[in-house]
């Protein structure tokens, strides 16, 4: 069943929880994990930070998807799978500066999600593959257009947030800071499994702690690398000498 519109007026509005933490944290984590990846794309010397980006994203949209299914009311896909005339009738209610109003994802932004999180895996699987060289040059080239593809739509994302913010008047990115928006009373969720988003933070820390040991243990990838920074200074030390 998916989020149905809501109305409300001023004396039944109120503060509820929506976002939940775990989606929370999911959400800050895989913007920053893809601004890094994006920002580290074309550099020899920040590649393996690239790497440890790419499998960040990937691990994060596993989660996502697992969530998605078993998560709290407004994280679960169910909750915003609308069809193409939901969707249509959506877009029409912003022509016509009379947006209905979603508690949760609203049809259009449930687009953008379902997009991001499907090039998110084309990307970071093509990245996977260039990288443990298990193709040939189309394989990059297709990871490099997945990433393009993934930026565009978060620009349009983006958008999106700050046109229905406007006719909204609700601030859509505080709401995924806070997890609060305004709703009819008791239409929130009740728990916002604190714990677990914890978990992820700390998984996610302690697997970009892990990471470059890790790599230490074959001989290459960051670890290498900063071997290599540090034979590359002495040799340019001794010259000076």
């Amino acid at each position: 069943m998916t989020d149905e519109v809501t109305h409300m007026n001023a004396t039944t509005a109120t503060k509820v929880r929506v976002w939940d933490v775990p989606t929370r944290v999911f959400h800050w984590l895989l913007a920053g994990a893809f601004l890094g990846a994006w920002l580290t794309g074309d550099s020899e010397r920040w590649r393996d930070i690239h790497v440890l980006l790419g499998y960040t994203m990937l691990g994060l949209i596993g989660f996502r998807l697992v969530w998605g299914l078993v998560g709290s009311r407004y994280a679960r896909f169910s909750a915003f799978l609308y069809g193409p005339g939901r969707v249509l009738r959506y877009l029409d209610s912003l022509r016509r500066g009379r947006p209905e109003h979603y508690l949760g994802h609203n049809p259009a932004g449930s687009l953008a999600i379902f997009a991001l999180l499907g090039l998110g895996i084309l990307t970071t699987a093509a990245g996977y593959a260039t990288y443990q060289e298990l193709g040939g040059d189309w394989l990059e080239e297709a990871h490099e257009l997945a990433a393009n593809a993934m930026l565009l739509m978060v620009a349009i994302h983006l958008l999106g947030v700050v046109v229905s913010s406007v006719l909204h008047r609700e601030n859509l990115a505080r709401a995924m800071v806070t997890g609060d928006k305004e709703g009819a009373s008791g239409d929130g969720i009740r728990r916002s499994h604190a714990w677990l988003g914890a978990v992820l933070l700390a998984a996610v820390a302690a697997f970009w702690y892990a990471y470059p040991q890790d790599r230490a243990a074959t001989g290459d990838g960051a670890a290498a690398w900063v071997d290599g920074q540090r034979h590359e200074g002495r040799h340019r030390h001794h010259d000076d000498d």
